[in-house]
């Protein structure tokens, strides 16, 4: 058993509270390998914004979970290397499928998980969340909980149709779960294609899709439900339109990416919403600084020469999230 409070680790408890009274959001970025940790970390060292390291099934499989263990304690040493003298990071189970997943993740370190049965039946979905929330709070580690069923992509987490969180159904469900968060349906959506065509408009003078807005009445709706809990967006990645263009100017095919309007971000981010996770828009990113290099320079091999430009691109991603996207900047002094 590795209790997070060892290696450094905070759960979200405090920090998702202060979010709300301060109106801002916690920023929850997903990371697969060592560069998109360096990169999460100096960011939010050099902004002083509380950070959510996520860790999906697929990623936890694909880094090894007892490598991932040290990689978070690694985390917390690097920050104060980097001047952060109290460093306010999380490590999360994002998307956790199963009990055993989460129980697992709770025993090696995590300090915050999430269990999703959304898909199930309501009341199937009401007694495994509560089955984790019994579990992990033993351990004082946090558990965030959903409702509605988002569409798109995201490793082993897909659906073809969303379907917007009921907001009469929020109440009995953190009454008989106990979760410490709620992520919600309100139009976002996993991966970098998170509209059809069909769903958008273009814009005459771009020709680029513009998404349908977010449904801020259904939010409005559960915030009036649930006042001052916590509550989170998935899928909510911008896909930056300056990282499709490079992607696709140096060889790679993504016609019709879109994203979530970063300006909806930044007013959920002024509500009850008090974490956004945010995973494509890294990817795309490191996926353009390696393109870039390819083209560039093809008789180049070492990885430090291609997996450095795409860690120094994705620092530059993740403070302007911090700073002006969801202002979470100088929050974690």
């Amino acid at each position: 058993m590795v209790n997070y409070k060892e290696i450094g680790l905070v759960n979200t408890r405090e920090m998702f509270a202060k979010a709300i009274k301060g109106g801002y959001a916690i920023p929850a970025f997903n990371f697969n390998n060592m560069e998109q940790l360096q990169a999460i970390i100096k960011a939010s060292a050099e902004t002083k914004s509380p950070v959510i390291l996520q860790v999906s099934k697929g990623a936890r499989s694909y880094a090894n979970q007892t490598l991932l263990r040290y990689m978070a304690e690694g985390a917390v040493a690097y920050a104060k290397e980097l001047g952060w003298e109290h460093p306010q990071i999380v490590l999360h189970l994002d998307h956790g499928d199963s009990f055993e997943l989460c129980k697992s993740c709770v025993d090696t370190g995590f300090s915050s998980v999430m269990i999703d049965g959304s898909s199930l039946p309501y009341d199937e979905n009401v007694a495994l969340t509560r089955q984790v929330v019994e579990y992990a709070h033993k351990y004082d580690v946090t558990v965030e909980g959903e409702l509605g069923v988002l569409a798109g992509v995201e490793d082993e987490v897909s659906s073809e149709e969303s379907h917007y969180t009921k907001p009469e159904e929020v109440i009995d469900f953190t009454t008989k779960t106990g979760v410490d968060s709620l992520a919600i349906s309100i139009g976002t959506s996993h991966g970098a294609y998170k509209f059809k065509p069909e769903q958008c408009t273009r814009d005459p003078k771009t020709g680029r899709l513009v998404p349908p807005p977010l449904a801020f009445d259904v939010l409005d709706a559960i915030m009036v439900k649930l006042p001052g809990f916590p509550i989170v967006l998935h899928g909510s990645s911008s896909v930056p339109q300056e990282y499709v263009d490079m992607i696709n100017q140096y060889g790679g095919k993504m016609p019709d990416a879109v994203g979530i309007p970063e300006e909806q971000l930044r007013q959920a981010s002024k509500s009850a919403v008090c974490k956004i996770n945010i995973d494509s828009d890294s990817r795309l990113a490191f996926t353009a600084a390696v393109r870039k290099v390819f083209a560039e320079k093809p008789a180049e091999f070492d990885p430090r020469k291609y997996c450095g430009p795409a860690r120094d691109l994705m620092v530059e991603l993740y403070k302007h999230k911090i700073i002006n996207v969801l202002g979470s900047d100088g929050k974690a002094l």
